[in-house]
């Protein structure tokens, strides 16, 4: 690990950006008409509002901390930020994980509750932190050699191998780590495309959250994540979005 371009290991395992499940206005927020395609069944699971953490095992069993845009922390460090929330909340999973026989593995979780983000109220009324994993992904070792310009313009061309459904889950049952709530598997025909549908939907398919840390919390959720077993097409759909924009054209 010590010998690893960190700038390049940062950007090959850096976590995408997802898209919204309706197109998103340049301008204002609001949502668009325009929703993404899905074919086959589609996974529902709860999207946490947390801080978007990974973890990077190497075969060697060592691992570095990430957030979604810095590496925050490596095993052995002798100082670690007291003020990240994730390290502290992730260190002692990081220190149980097994190592991959090859590769890169990495391992991305939402931490949330505690002072995390503006709807940690709604997780925690007592200022627990939590984590769920959402994602896991392979990075071949040979990609680390390459200069960090390269490395990223083969992140953007989709190049990070994400595991699909089944083997997400497998990982999950291994590693004793709670995957973000499945709230069900449906045909892509039953997913609804339009804006005051969706928003619907979310409602009734996830009235409060499922991830509550406590008792005292709102519990009301931020949406859902739509994703196919394989996972080659991914979105999120945020229930105040939707709100927003249905008081948008209700102006109108």
């Amino acid at each position: 690990m010590r010998s690893i371009d960190l700038e390049s290991l940062n950007s090959a395992t850096k976590y995408p950006s997802i898209l919204t499940f309706h197109e998103r206005a340049p301008k204002g927020g609001v949502l668009l008409d325009t929703a993404t395609p899905f074919e086959g069944d589609v996974v529902l699971t709860e999207k946490v509002d947390g801080t978007n953490s990974r973890i990077i095992v190497f075969p060697d069993g060592s691992y570095i901390i990430g957030s979604r845009e810095e590496l925050l922390y490596a095993r052995g460090d002798l100082i670690a930020n007291p003020k990240e929330e994730a390290i502290a909340a992730l260190r002692p999973v990081a220190d149980g994980l097994a190592a991959p026989d090859s590769g890169v593995r990495v391992l991305y979780l939402e931490v949330y509750g505690g002072k995390i983000g503006s709807n940690a109220r709604q997780y925690t009324g007592q200022g627990r932190v939590g984590f769920r994993m959402f994602d896991a992904a392979t990075i071949p070792e040979d990609i680390l050699n390459r200069t960090p310009a390269e490395v990223s313009a083969w992140r953007e061309r989709g190049g990070q191998a994400f595991w699909p459904e089944k083997q997400l889950r497998g990982l999950s049952a291994w590693e004793g780590i709670e995957l973000t709530p499945r709230l069900g598997l449906i045909p892509a025909a039953e997913v609804p495309t339009g804006i005051e549908e969706m928003r619907d939907f979310l409602i009734s398919r996830l009235p409060e959250t499922q991830v509550a840390l406590d008792a005292d919390g709102g519990r009301r959720p931020e949406g859902i994540v739509l994703r196919t077993q394989d996972r080659t097409v991914i979105a999120k759909a945020r229930l105040a979005d939707y709100e927003r924009t249905l008081r948008h054209y209700a102006r109108l």
